[in-house]
Parts: C-alpha cells; structure tokens; sequence
C-alpha cells in the first residue's frame, strides 16, 4: 500500500501532532517516513551579526538551517522511538515547493500535512501549505487535522 510517506514539520505543537500520526501509519504499514522541513534564506550580513551576538561556543551553529536541522531531529527521534525507518530533509525556500519536491524525487506514495491554515475564509488563500500541497501532489495527500 503505502512504502514511503512524506511528512514536514516546523517544529510546532500542530506539525508534531502530524508527523505523529505519519509516524504511526507508516509504524502500522511498514513504510519508511521522510520528514521535510524548509527554510527561507538569511542575508549573510545578518547571519554574521547573529554570529557575533551568540556565545563563542555556539557561534559556528548560527545558520539559516539551525532551527530547521533541530526540528528535524526532533521528529525522527519521535519515528526512531516507535521504530520507523525515517530520513530526513532540510530544504530552502517555500515549504510547500520543498514537500512536493521531496515527494517528487523519492516517489513518495503518500504525503501527510496538518490543517493549520486550512479554517474559514484561510484555506482560499494561495500559499496555503496544505492546500498547495493538496492540488500539486502527485502521490495521495493526506491532511490530519491538527487544530
């Protein structure tokens, strides 16, 4: 049925509550789950700034993917613990591109997003993660609702 699941988080409360169900389906069908978390890109001029700013010892990690590398640890460490097979992929640029990337390039037979931004007069406007996600697939989409 399903052997490889995309799931992207942003490290939210409503993103973990989606890969935590990816995790179980793909824990129930044996499939490998693929996490994918996207950045948008930082000047250098700032990046340098934040360097100087943070403590010697952690300058080195001021970088446009830091929070996104730590999101993504934290929910394959959630897959690891149930024991799902996960890889994970930190992309720049728009989240929703970077899923349907992603999906494109592992031929991914499912994709799971959470609602977050899909309520009332919200889910009609272009960018929605979710429904971008949900008009471009070319796998099966799955959106678990997480509010």
């Amino acid at each position: 049925m399903f052997n490889s699941i995309v799931v992207a988080t942003d490290g939210s409360d409503t993103a973990t509550q989606a890969v935590r169900e990816a995790v179980d389906l793909a824990g129930a069908v044996g499939a490998k789950l693929e996490i994918v978390s996207a950045y948008a890109p930082v000047s250098e001029q700032r990046l340098r700034a934040e360097r100087r700013d943070a403590p010697e010892d952690v300058q080195w990690a001021v970088s446009p993917k830091q929070e996104v590398e730590t999101a993504l640890s934290e929910a394959a460490d959630i897959a690891r613990e149930a024991g799902v097979t996960v890889g994970t992929h930190a992309r720049q640029g728009d989240p929703a591109d970077a899923i349907l990337a992603v999906a494109e390039e592992l031929e991914a037979d499912l994709v799971i997003v959470g609602n977050k931004g899909m309520t009332g007069a919200k889910r009609f406007l272009l960018g929605s993660v979710p429904n971008k996600v949900s008009h471009h697939a070319s796998s099966s989409v799955l959106i678990v609702r997480t509010t």
